[in-house]
């Protein structure tokens, strides 16, 4: 399908290039062309959208989360991370079978849908679900492994990456451990030699919280990060999910490496985790993405809600209102984590780049006057100034209505009946 887009404002995230009056045309799943005086004449479009002044830009890419966590969504918001971890997280996923990640992901991707993701990256189990409904919907998910020492192994990763890298187009899988913390020894390395063996990026849970960090040097006399450097894991790139307490040890590490940090503020305040040095993380030169993490501990799935703690907060830290401005921050949620999760060819407006476009409402009340477009994407918006998600030149999301078939009352009643079974 040919579809022309016109009458926008055009944000393509593009390097030096400015937010632009103009249109966009998609020619099947790619962009054929972007900017503001096309030859229109013997131009034929399929379908032809009237952006009436609002934006266009890349979609943002939740650059970790766990979807089939939405059975936890305010089912336990007062406990300690590990204690919200070991008595109530892990024991119910114990008992979650393919048809429950598979269910449970649903709302997640429709969530992630009508709030302008049009990506995530999704550490989990059951991957066969994952890639099963990625496929259904059309929507490109990242799928990471989750390896720990009571679920999956390195040879079950290793089939999941062989298997999911040639399954389908919106379907990608890369190297994962939850954590150091949940991950013996002997696990690490045997990960590390299927990261050596095909060469490839290396992705984990890391640093998220004080204890983590001393209790692995207690282990190891080491840092996390400094013992995934000593075996290896980062050889190939990557990167790591949180990273609130890592050392100038552990920074150089990362720029050593070429890896990047996905930040998850929005759930490491409520878990009491701490605020990643997101500031400290740029002047290193380091890329940073952003992740919303899962809808149980976090609880929303708001890219919005996102950029909004990222930059208030390092304004706080660092006692200095003029750090992380807004452009820098639109650049995390959606280029640097594309980045991050390996879509390169996701990340900008630009000629023959994946058609994985959003539509801003401007016109809300919200968003007016709008004095500065990008401070007010960070300051001001949320998911209700979406207008539209689009998918590789597919339209899944269009002015309130998700043009997908799903029967939704069937689906929250059923969600509602799993979280029953494993509670």
């Amino acid at each position: 399908m040919k579809i022309r887009i016109y009458n926008a404002k055009i944000l393509t995230l593009e390097d030096k290039r400015e937010i632009f009056r103009g249109e966009i045309w998609i020619d099947g799943e790619y962009i054929s062309y972007v900017g503001s005086n096309p030859t229109i004449s013997g131009q034929q479009f399929d379908k032809e959208i009237d952006a009436e002044g609002n934006l266009i830009m890349p979609g943002f890419k939740n650059a970790h989360t766990h979807s089939a966590m939405t059975f936890g969504r305010n089912y336990s918001d007062t406990l300690r991370c590990e204690e919200w971890l070991n008595k109530v997280i892990f024991p119910m996923e114990a008992k979650m079978t393919p048809e429950h990640v598979y269910v449970l992901s649903k709302i997640a991707f429709l969530e992630y849908i009508v709030n302008g993701i049009t990506a995530c990256f999704d550490m989990y189990y059951e991957s066969q679900s994952m890639s099963r409904l990625s496929e259904e919907y059309g929507f490109r998910t990242v799928l990471c492994g989750a390896i720990n020492n009571f679920r999956e192994k390195p040879e079950t990763i290793e089939d999941a990456f062989l298997r999911y890298n040639n399954s389908h187009k919106f379907i990608s899988y890369k190297f994962g451990i939850h954590a150091e913390y949940t991950t013996d020894l002997s696990i690490l390395k045997k990960m590390s030699d299927l990261v050596h063996k095909y060469k490839e990026p290396f992705y984990t849970h890391i640093s998220e919280t004080e204890q983590e960090v001393s209790d692995c040097k207690r282990r190891y006399g080491k840092t996390p990060a400094e013992l995934f450097d000593r075996i290896g894991l980062f050889d190939y790139g990557g990167g790591a999910f949180h990273g609130v307490f890592l050392t100038d040890e552990d920074l150089n590490i990362f720029k050593s490496h070429n890896l990047s940090i996905i930040t998850n503020p929005a759930s490491n305040l409520k878990l009491a985790s701490g605020v990643a040095k997101i500031c400290q993380f740029v002047e290193k030169g380091i890329n940073v993405g952003i992740g919303t993490d899962g809808p149980a501990s976090n609880n929303g799935l708001d890219m919005f809600k996102e950029m909004y703690l990222v930059s208030t907060l390092q304004k706080m830290i660092n006692k200095d209102a003029s750090v992380c401005p807004p452009e820098q921050v639109i650049r995390f949620a959606t280029k640097g984590s594309a980045i991050a999760m390996g879509l390169n060819n996701c990340d900008t407006l630009s000629i023959g780049k994946c058609a994985d476009v959003i539509m801003i409402d401007l016109k809300k009340p919200n968003m007016q006057p709008i004095n500065n477009l990008e401070n007010a994407l960070v300051y001001s918006a949320n998911p209700s100034n979406v207008l539209m998600t689009m998918i590789a030149g597919d339209i899944k999301y269009y002015k309130g209505k998700i043009l997908i078939d799903e029967d939704i009352e069937a689906l929250y009643s059923r969600a509602r009946e799993i979280v029953k079974e494993l509670a």
